[in-house]
C-alpha cells in the first residue's frame, strides 16, 4: 500500500488497539470505552450471535453426519442456517456501531488536523447513518411484500418476513449508533477543551 492509503483491517498486538493505545480488554468508540449501558449491549449482541452461530455449526454437523454417514440429511438444514446467517449479519451491525469498528479506508484523511477529525468522523458518521436508514426503509419495504403474499421458506414453510423486519429494526439502530457514536466524541472533544 502506498503511504497515503492504509485499510483498518489488521489484527494489533495483544494488549494494543489499532491505534497503537493500550486496551483495557473493553471495546473501544473511537478510542474511548463504551458507557456501561453499551457494554451490557455488546454483550447481549455478542451472546446472542454466539448462540446462533452455535446453531449454525451444530446444524451444519448435524446434517453432514446425516446425509454422508446414514444417508438421511437434515430436513430443512440449509434453509435454518440461511436464516441464522443473515441473522447474525445484521445483528452484528449494531455492535459495530457501537464499538465504531467498521471497516474504513484513510485515502487522505489521516493527513488532516487532529483538531479535525472528531469532525470528519462525526460527518461520515451522520453518512453513514443516512445510508443505513435507507437500507433499513428499503429491506422494510420488502418485507412488507413477503408478508403480503405470505413468503416462507420451501421445506420448513417459516415465514420469512420476520426476518426481514428483524434485519430492518437492527439497521435502523446501527444508523442510529452510526450517528451517536462519533457526535458523542465530537460532544467529549470540545467538553476537553474547556
Amino acid at each position: 500500500m502506498s503511504p497515503l492509503t492504509s485499510a483498518h483491517v489488521t489484527t494489533p498486538p495483544a494488549g494494543t488497539s489499532l491505534s497503537g493505545e493500550q486496551s483495557t480488554g473493553e471495546p473501544s468508540a473511537g478510542g474511548q470505552s463504551p458507557s456501561r449501558t453499551g457494554q451490557v449491549l455488546n454483550r447481549v449482541i455478542a451472546a446472542c450471535g454466539g448462540v446462533m452461530l452455535m446453531a449454525m455449526m451444530a446444524l451444519t454437523v448435524v446434517d453432514v453426519i446425516g446425509r454422508y454417514i446414514f444417508s438421511a440429511p437434515l430436513t430443512g438444514a440449509g434453509e435454518l442456517t440461511e436464516l441464522l446467517l443473515a441473522a447474525t449479519i445484521f445483528l452484528g451491525l449494531p455492535a459495530v456501531s457501537l464499538n465504531n469498528e467498521h471497516v474504513t479506508v484513510d485515502l487522505v484523511t489521516d493527513r488532516l488536523a487532529q483538531r479535525l477529525q472528531p469532525w470528519r468522523k462525526a460527518a461520515i458518521g451522520l453518512v453513514s447513518a443516512l445510508v443505513l436508514v435507507v437500507v433499513a426503509w428499503r429491506i422494510w419495504v420488502y418485507a412488507d411484500q413477503i408478508a403480503a403474499y405470505g413468503g416462507s421458506t420451501s421445506s420448513l414453510r417459516i415465514p420469512i418476513a420476520p426476518l426481514g423486519y428483524f434485519c430492518a429494526i437492527c439497521t435502523v439502530v446501527g444508523a442510529a449508533l452510526s450517528a451517536a457514536v462519533p457526535l458523542i466524541t465530537l460532544f467529549k472533544s470540545f467538553k476537553g477543551k474547556r
